[in-house]
């Protein structure tokens, strides 16, 4: 097969892209080096960070590892994760942050430039709007919204109150990923048409829980926020609050976005015109309510789609990894692999090109897969806040791949294939489905831009 894409061709979109290129091959755009020596980056960032148990911790760490960075406050409602978090940050910067329980009054500090939220799903949306309207710019785990309509608020606000307003699917940063998609822009294996992801996981049954008093080092209420309050269980906190609706977004959103975002970009594509979902909780009866095998198909006008197969419950891998996305194209297919590698294969399956992996990656590991890698995406967060530069997840790229996988669910919901405009993404002629557009509120907490 005729490799298109020459080497002098690709290091000349490379650039054009935003990616550095060097001897031995691609380097991140800004090094922690190299970014101290543009002028004025060594000023600090100041950062507080919103939910510090698990993946927040390892976030909280990463940022403050970076030298023109400083988490100055830590703002958690489990008063253990925030001590641990305090502790950890302690050993890595050169003072100990301020307990701030409450996020929002972490927002009234003049001295604060961001806020990294890394809470559970229902408050994604909700906090980064109130950071906004505080003046703060913001780095938001994937998903960046629990429902459509968030999505759409968060663009608005972000252009409203012009912030720096960075998602967290760090895999756009990632140099073999962008030079994987790059070569695939550039005609490498053809037009590609069809992106099959996937995410596999060997997940335990959450139990049935019991209602119980709220634990001494938990303030519910304001982990509950914007959702309508419910009665504390023994198995929602931490983490499996993932598979219920009412604060969670399921398997789809919590890992599916990072692949499916993978293949929105090759393909280049936005909204689609029809999405489809089967499966259901089907390895345990429990109360975990979202699938734990889960197929969604999304069709695009430009004739191509995007299928993504989610499995919580076995791990059996595809094309030897945990997560992926392999590309079908013209002329060949190209596999996206877990880690920071790519494969390029002919039509007769020959391995034309490998680009292997050359940094530790584990994806299964939910807190902290990619430390090195991630810290790409967070410098490149520090540059669109210092010099303007243009982020590798800007919010609108952000809500439409986050917006592919909710669609997936909505269908999964009501049980039939959604009809899509392909120019903003909502759902036509379907009353049932667009009532999942938006979700209630506790009154009181309702966002606002």
């Amino acid at each position: 097969m005729r490799m298109k894409n020459t080497r002098r061709t690709f290091i000349k979109n490379a650039i054009s892209g935003g990616i550095v290129i060097g001897i031995g091959g691609l380097v991140p755009a800004f090094s922690a080096k190299s970014y101290r020596q543009i002028v004025g980056a060594n000023e600090k960032i100041r950062v507080a960070v919103m939910g510090v148990n698990s993946r927040g911790l390892a976030v909280s760490k990463n940022f403050a590892q970076q030298k023109n960075c400083e988490v100055i406050h830590v703002c958690d409602v489990d008063s253990r994760a925030a001590e641990n978090c305090i502790n950890a940050l302690g050993k890595i910067q050169a003072f100990r942050p301020q307990a701030t329980p409450d996020f929002r009054v972490a927002l009234e500090d003049k001295n604060l430039d961001a806020l990294i939220v890394t809470a559970p799903d229902h408050w994604h949306a909700p906090a980064t709007l109130l950071a906004c309207s505080a003046g703060k710019h913001v780095y938001l785990e994937k998903p960046c919204s629990h429902n459509p309509w968030e999505g759409e608020m968060l663009i608005k606000s972000a252009e409203k109150h012009k912030r720096v307003l960075q998602m967290g699917n760090q895999r756009r940063s990632w140099p073999n990923v962008a030079a994987a998609i790059a070569e695939l822009h550039a005609g490498v294996i053809g037009r590609p048409y069809f992106a099959k992801t996937w995410y596999t996981n060997n997940r335990a049954s959450i139990g049935v829980g019991n209602e119980t008093a709220v634990p001494s080092w938990l303030n519910y209420d304001l982990w509950q926020g914007p959702a309508p309050r419910k009665k504390f269980k023994d198995n929602l906190i931490h983490y499996n609050w993932h598979w219920f609706w009412h604060w969670g977004t399921g398997e789809a959103l919590n890992n599916g976005t990072h692949m499916v975002d993978l293949a929105r970009w090759g393909l280049n594509v936005d909204y689609p015109t029809k999405v489809s979902s089967s499966g259901g909780r089907y390895m345990y009866k429990d109360d975990w309510e979202t699938p734990d095998t889960q197929i969604i198909n999304l069709e695009f006008d430009n004739k191509s789609m995007i299928s993504w197969e989610g499995r919580s419950c076995n791990g059996k891998a595809l094309e030897a990894n945990s997560v992926g996305v392999i590309f079908y194209a013209e002329n060949g297919s190209m596999v996206i692999e877990s880690g920071n590698s790519y494969k390029i294969y002919d039509l007769k399956n020959n391995l034309v090109k490998e680009v292997k992996n050359n940094f530790a990656v584990d994806a299964r590991n939910i807190a902290d897969p990619s430390q090195n890698l991630d810290a790409l995406h967070i410098l490149n967060f520090f540059d669109g806040i210092r010099l303007g530069g243009k982020l590798n997840s800007d919010i609108l790229s952000g809500h439409q791949s986050t917006l592919l996988v909710q669609l997936g669910n909505i269908s999964q919901r009501v049980g039939r294939t959604l009809d899509i405009n392909p120019k903003n993404g909502h759902i036509l002629n379907d009353k049932q489905a667009m009532s999942y557009w938006t979700r209630e509120y506790q009154p009181g907490w309702e966002p606002k831009l």
